[in-house]
């Protein structure tokens, strides 16, 4: 290739070119498809736990020019557990619903394009007080806990996955966001998947936010091998993939970060 010459075009530029909107044809939504159920079915084997309502929770006020200054990314947290009431709080900042429109959609504490709202968020709990450690998910539209998996050697499988950044495994909680691409797809065609990264950084920026109210720190995580990863959440990777990912634990009190 000469010098000035245009580098050959990969993967990421040709998603950018063909998800232009004048290669978008009609939508499922346009078309009179059926939309999908705005979660995924709680398994009904699995137990299911009830999380502190997020009304009654007693949350230490933080100015929001304030938390914003001091956010940062910490990868080294204290010994102290999370609490269950600063759990529920975290996951109610970052998927939390304020009103269900039928089955047509959700508001929730983050923004999402068109309220599609694609994601579920999987938990990875290590020391959260009053939990037995394993992989949880959290149902929104109930704000309840289901235990999906108390194996042990998860988290060090876990970690493995994120090529072996060992602040995993030393967090009190990893915040797990899959996505359910045609709940976005649906009404955006091709689109959609631009969209379901940009609302991966809305949900994650909450969780940096919010976590600054309650003393603990966040690390957001895109390095992961991303078949290993969904194979241990228990999902296909196509019609549900894990999208990004965030350590959570209580702040040492001169924990490095950037």
């Amino acid at each position: 290739m000469r010098a000035g010459d245009a580098a050959p075009r990969g993967t990421g530029r040709e998603f950018m070119e063909k998800t232009k909107y004048r290669f978008i044809g009609a939508s499922d939504q346009q078309r009179g498809v059926p939309q999908p159920p705005l979660e995924v079915p709680a398994d009904p084997k699995k137990p299911v736990i009830d999380l502190p309502p997020p009304v009654s929770l007693d949350i230490p006020e933080k100015d929001l020019r304030t938390a914003i200054e001091q956010r940062q990314s910490i990868r080294h947290y204290a010994r102290e557990p999370v609490t269950l009431d600063e759990l529920s709080f975290l996951l109610w900042c970052t998927q939390g619903t304020k009103k269900v429109y039928g089955s047509q959609a959700t508001f929730r504490t983050v923004p999402s394009a068109g309220a599609r709202h694609a994601f579920e968020t999987f938990l990875l709990l290590n020391n959260v007080d009053g939990l037995e450690p394993g992989l949880y998910r959290f149902l929104a539209l109930s704000h309840r806990l289901q235990q999906l998996d108390i194996d042990p050697q998860l988290p060090h499988k876990v970690t493995e996955a994120c090529f072996n950044q060992q602040f995993v495994l030393m967090s009190g909680a990893v915040f797990l966001w899959t996505a359910v691409p045609y709940r976005m797809t649906w009404r955006y065609g091709e689109r959609g998947y631009r969209d379901l990264h940009l609302d991966a950084g809305h949900v994650c920026q909450n969780l940096y936010l919010a976590a600054e109210a309650v003393g603990c720190g966040v690390c957001a995580i895109a390095a992961f091998d991303d078949d290993i990863m969904d194979r241990l959440l228990g999902i296909d990777g196509e019609s549900q993939f894990l999208i990004y990912l965030a350590t959570v634990g209580k702040k040492e009190g001169d924990a490095p970060g950037y």
